[in-house]
């Protein structure tokens, strides 16, 4: 055990230093090729520290769920753990942990992804638990039934019986009412409960297959090595048969302000202002952006300043987006300072948005507002992680991985002028949801 822990302190100690060494290295220089069943590759070579990223992502989210049976995509995201055909179940994550790495994945309504971080002396296993993953993941009645009460059980403990949990789940579906970003990656565990075993493999033979897939490998890796172990480990995997699907559906406008609200077991009211905002990639994305950093960056930003600081009406107050690949919603939220009328903290709120509307930010602070985005922009990329998995991601959108060294140049295109059109454009009432989250005692 403390041999352990020290190899995981050694490893984080090279995560770190390979952050500060990449730090002044400017453009993200990556390779890149296809292989011939459809698997698209990305090198990135880093030899600062002795570590690798080999991640992949799948071009699957829950938007490519069926309306009766949400919940497969994020359900992957656990069964794919649960081993292969020549990795006993269980012990998937041990190949890994013993060799001083580690791994997780996530799942959005757009894409799935996997990840380990590793020794760069064990790259190849790294890309063998990926292949394996890829072809020979145990999709069988056992695993499927295990981890069928696994996100059952998640979806209780982390959005029904947590304070404000659901508040996703309620926006989403609100605000939505054709798209599949209407149900949120987490599902409906009564879909989960009545799959068969044939619909998850069905899922899997679909969406879990080299053509729908990108794979990045970056760190400590000598390129041309690199490539000959990908085809050995990856090369033999047939392409997906069938045709992969991607929902089409363009969600109508909201055409006027939904409001309701819930009550809860909290004790603090919480206000959610959802408003329908532009999708990843675009030019409004960037400016929209840049408005959530200008209201709700840390205790300097508008919001905060107003409500919490100078009027003292609330004791948190923020805004951010959800980055859907297409258009999606941007949240504002306050919670009031007790004695304080949720209603009085929503007008206050919306005093600040209609500031951005009616006059032009001064200079000094859209210098400020550009220095934060380019400082979180820079520090972000210098993980080797985080390098992976904006490659994977630019990619996966937008079929180019080149937005990494690009999109500052986006973010710093965008004016002050461009700033109050989207304020404009976006935060009106007719393209909102407001939702009050009440505690139960207040329910008449």
């Amino acid at each position: 055990m403390i041999k352990m822990k020290k190899t995981f302190l050694l490893l984080f100690a090279l995560l770190l230093s390979g952050s500060l060494a990449f730090a002044q290295s400017g453009q993200i220089e990556f390779t890149e090729f296809d292989l011939d069943n459809g698997l698209h590759v990305i090198l990135h070579q880093d030899e600062s520290t002795p570590i690798v990223s080999v991640s992949v992502m799948y071009h699957v989210g829950s938007k490519n769920e069926q309306p009766d049976r949400t919940g497969f995509a994020h359900f992957f995201e656990h069964l794919m753990f649960e081993g292969t055909k020549n990795i006993p179940r269980g012990e998937y994550s041990k190949f890994v942990e013993k060799s001083g790495g580690t791994l997780n994945a996530s799942t959005s309504p757009d894409r799935t992804y996997y990840y380990e971080i590793l020794p760069s002396n064990q790259l190849e296993m790294g890309l063998w638990l990926e292949s394996e993953r890829m072809l020979h993941a145990k999709v069988d009645s056992v695993g499927i039934q295990t981890q069928k009460k696994v996100v059952i059980e998640e979806k209780k403990q982390r959005y029904d019986n947590s304070p404000y949990g659901t508040f996703q789940v309620e926006l989403m579906k609100r605000a939505f009412k054709e798209h599949p970003y209407r149900w949120t990656t987490i599902g409906d565990p009564d879909h989960i409960r009545a799959a068969r075993d044939e619909e998850f493999q069905h899922f899997y033979d679909e969406f879990y297959v080299p053509n729908n897939a990108v794979l990045v490998i970056a760190g400590d890796i000598e390129p041309e090595n690199t490539k000959k172990l990908v085809e050995k480990y990856f090369g033999e995997i047939p392409p997906g048969k069938g045709k992969i699907y991607r929902p089409d559906i363009v969600e109508p406008p909201l055409n006027g302000e939904v409001r309701d609200t819930i009550y809860d077991n909290v004790q603090v009211p919480l206000l959610l202002q959802a408003y329908r905002s532009p999708a990843m990639g675009t030019e409004d994305f960037y400016a929209l952006d840049m408005l959530n950093t200008l209201l709700a960056y840390g205790q300097s930003s508008r919001l905060y300043k107003s409500l919490v600081d100078q009027q003292q009406l609330a004791m948190q107050a923020g805004s951010f987006p959800f980055p859907f690949r297409e258009p999606g919603v941007n949240i504002a939220y306050a919670f009031p300072n007790m004695g304080n009328d949720i209603k009085e903290v929503e007008d206050a709120m919306i005093a600040e948005i209609e500031k951005v509307k009616s006059n032009l930010i001064d200079e000094h602070e859209f210098r400020k507002l550009q220095n934060q985005i380019e400082s979180d922009i820079v520090t972000g990329n210098t993980r080797i992680a985080t390098r992976a998995n904006n490659l994977a991601r630019y990619y996966t959108y937008f079929g180019d991985a080149g937005m990494i060294n690009s999109e500052l140049e986006k973010y710093m295109a965008v004016t002050r002028e461009d700033i109050q059109q989207v304020a404009k454009k976006y935060f009106n009432a007719d393209n909102r949801v407001v939702l009050y989250y009440l505690p139960k005692s207040q329910k008449q």
